[in-house]
């Protein structure tokens, strides 16, 4: 029963944390800060972590793939003031149904430069001009450890980056309610220890 006690006190505390996490980053980022993309380039860190930046051009072909394979789920493309920029200092993450799909067809499905061409004009609308996006920056410990593999991949892969990287993850916001229900659970366990507690002290015998 002691060992008991000790596992759900230490669940607890786990749940507390995780709970004290995702709310104090709630709090923090009650709305996404509007940034530019050009304000967010000259600074070393992101100001925040959810962010909608402005203005930004991305460069899809010369994005990553971050599994190497036909099928991904997302695509890490850099995001510049300028369309003609090589200044990759910010990086976004997109999920988005209709770019996945370009990309794939772009990179896997075409055998011709000619064939490439034609499929960029085709599909202009997506390959150029400004994106908005809203998103959350590496703010948390395992994003931070991503954060440091991602760099890592850029190295290997031969691309330039200026300073540190900044890794926005596209459409994820902070999860105040899932803080919620770890608090909540956090609280219930520890109820629960202490009315076995209050029990055991009045029923020595059991």
């Amino acid at each position: 029963m002691n060992r008991f006690r000790v596992t759900l006190i230490a669940v607890c505390l786990v749940l507390s944390w995780l709970a004290y996490k995702d709310i104090s980053l709630f709090l923090r980022n009650p709305e996404p800060l509007a940034i530019s993309i050009t304000e967010l380039e000259a600074l070393d860190k992101a100001p925040r972590e959810w962010l909608t930046v402005s203005g930004g051009y991305p460069h899809f072909l010369h994005g990553i793939n971050m599994t190497g394979s036909m099928e991904f789920e997302a695509f890490l493309v850099p995001l510049t003031s300028s369309p003609d920029s090589s200044h990759y200092k910010v990086w976004f993450e997109t999920r988005e149904p209709e770019v996945l799909h370009a990309l794939t067809t772009y990179y896997f499905l075409l055998d011709t430069e000619a064939q490439r061409r034609t499929f960029l004009d085709e599909k202009d609308y997506i390959f150029s001009g400004q994106r908005h996006l809203t998103g959350m920056t590496a703010a948390e410990l395992v994003a931070n450890s991503n954060q440091k593999k991602l760099i890592n991949l850029l190295e290997q892969l031969g691309i330039e980056t200026t300073d540190t990287p900044i890794f926005i993850s596209e459409s994820k916001k902070p999860a105040a309610w899932r803080g919620i229900f770890f608090a909540l659970t956090a609280l219930a366990g520890l109820m629960k220890i202490t009315w076995d507690l209050r029990v055991r002290t009045q029923n020595p015998a059991s």
